[in-house]
């Protein structure tokens, strides 16, 4: 089976109290990149699908994964190529020059071109947090989709079996490949993925796995293609545009009260929230 997953870099979550505006516009010196957290569980999720768990080195299919970006953007996917990706895909294009639905239609153009059976993203970058790209692209390549997958069971590379978290528990559906499938953070549970080459018994450990030193070294020998946006998208015009940004106003300090009474009168008649 090949799987085409997408990859974003993104600010790191942990530092956004560096993210700083200034005119209008995001300031992100001293950000640290890394990948989106729910990319970096479907790369995980593919490398699954594709390997005997009992001998992840000999893959028995391939993972191709593609950013968009600037240069700088490869070392996002020089690290998934470390952790067992075959080969990458870089899309240049400035940050700012990009929108979920311009992505999803160049990924089209893409999956016609690479011709996966399997396209696997995140649910959705913790930048954003749109939540769009995969079901765009479902939609413009007319394939079947499931979202927010927790499990998935490859039934012999030919149908997935999808376990959907929805409000009180699991929802399962089959698609018939070639699908479009958004992961979400329990994807990456020991048990959550049964790839047919891996035995049933097989237990994965908790999360994703993590390249030692030699496979880092070896990922600077896989390829790695750059392809222009416009080779892929003929309109780049965005639909969505950040016109600019602006703090919060900052909070007034709290204050003391001695009774609840006051404490009510306050909220009534002050804050006027009861």
């Amino acid at each position: 089976m090949k799987i085409l997953v997408p990859l974003k870099r993104v600010a790191d979550p942990d530092n956004a109290n560096k993210v700083k505006v200034n005119g209008g516009k995001l300031e992100t010196t001293g950000l640290e990149w890394k990948p989106n957290p729910f990319d970096e569980y479907a790369v995980e999720t593919a490398l699954r699908l594709t390997e005997n768990g009992t001998n992840p080195k000999a893959r028995q299919g391939e993972v191709v994964v593609v950013t968009f970006g600037p240069k700088d953007t490869e070392t996002t996917l020089r690290a998934a190529l470390a952790t067992g990706a075959d080969r990458a895909i870089r899309v240049d294009a400035a940050d700012d020059a990009l929108d979920g639905d311009l992505v999803a239609r160049a990924l089209k153009a893409l999956v016609e071109k690479e011709k996966p059976d399997l396209v696997l993203l995140g649910k959705q970058a913790v930048d954003g947090d749109s939540n769009q790209v995969g079901q765009l692209l479902a939609e413009y390549l007319g394939w079947p989709q499931a979202t927010f997958a927790g499990s998935i069971q490859s039934e012999d590379d030919k149908s997935l079996v999808v376990g959907r978290e929805v409000d009180g528990g699991t929802l399962k559906v089959r698609v018939t490949l070639p699908a479009v499938v958004s992961v979400d953070l329990r994807i990456v549970a020991p048990n959550s993925v049964r790839g047919k080459h891996t035995p049933p018994t097989h237990a994965y450990a908790d999360g994703v796995r993590f390249a030692a030193l030699m496979a880092i070294m070896a990922a600077k020998k896989k390829p790695l293609a750059e392809v222009k946006l416009a080779d892929l998208a003929s309109d780049t015009a965005l639909k969505i545009k950040y016109t600019g940004f602006e703090l919060p106003p900052a909070r007034k300090a709290g204050i003391k009260v001695k009774a609840v009474s006051e404490l009510v009168d306050k909220l009534k008649n002050e804050a006027k929230v009861v």
